[in-house]
């Protein structure tokens, strides 16, 4: 009697313990950051002297983005969004035309006060295929490849920003692979020639 309980309880710990075994080692959002992804830690959105970032956001900013929504989510947001297919009712399309037709690729910067490029699309594919699955999922959606690394970073939890500490978005990755849903407010910037003084406004 006592001898199988002892064994049954054993048993049952031992179950009990692999159990948290296998749930410690469920693969996070940082673990799918895998090269050519580079991941990035909490300090890059810690505050600022305007939100996340040193400044606001630039004026001006492409493709008719709303300025205030811009510096909101780009600064003082960390999971919120513009709304799904805000990006279709701004006049991105109808401004890279000559792209589309000619297959080139745009260059997307940050909407921050540095105005780093972030993303070039699309590569490796069409522009019918960038725009159906951006279409797809409201928002300006880019894959590994047409990552600018060297400024882009993404958080544990999937969140995409930049290295200046701009919200862009998160990893929200599909049968693909790495998928970054990004808001086109916090990519409609400029590039900045002369970013260490109070020039940075366009």
């Amino acid at each position: 009697g006592n001898s199988s309980s002892v064994l049954w309880m054993m048993a049952f710990m031992f179950l009990a313990g692999s159990l948290v075994v296998l749930l410690t080692m469920v693969p996070t959002a940082e673990a799918g950051c895998t090269e050519p992804c580079v991941p990035g830690s909490e300090d890059i959105m810690k505050p600022k002297a305007h939100g996340s970032s040193e400044k606001p956001v630039q004026e001006n900013l492409r493709w008719g983005c709303d300025w205030d929504t811009a510096d909101r989510i780009s600064n003082y947001n960390r999971h919120y969004a513009e709304y799904s297919g805000y990006w279709e009712r701004t006049s991105f399309l109808s401004d890279v035309k000559e792209q589309i037709d000619s297959g080139s690729t745009v260059t997307f910067y940050d909407s921050g006060w540095k105005g780093r490029p972030l993303f070039s699309a699309p590569r490796d594919r069409t522009w019918e295929d960038w725009i159906k699955e951006s279409k797809n999922h409201g928002w300006p959606s880019f894959r590994d490849n047409e990552v600018n690394w060297d400024y882009v970073r993404v958080l544990p939890d999937g969140e995409t920003v930049s290295v200046d500490g701009t919200h862009l978005g998160h990893n929200l990755p599909d049968r693909k692979g790495n998928r970054y849903c990004i808001n086109l407010v916090s990519i409609a910037g400029s590039p900045m020639e002369d970013c260490e003084n109070d020039s940075c406004r366009i």
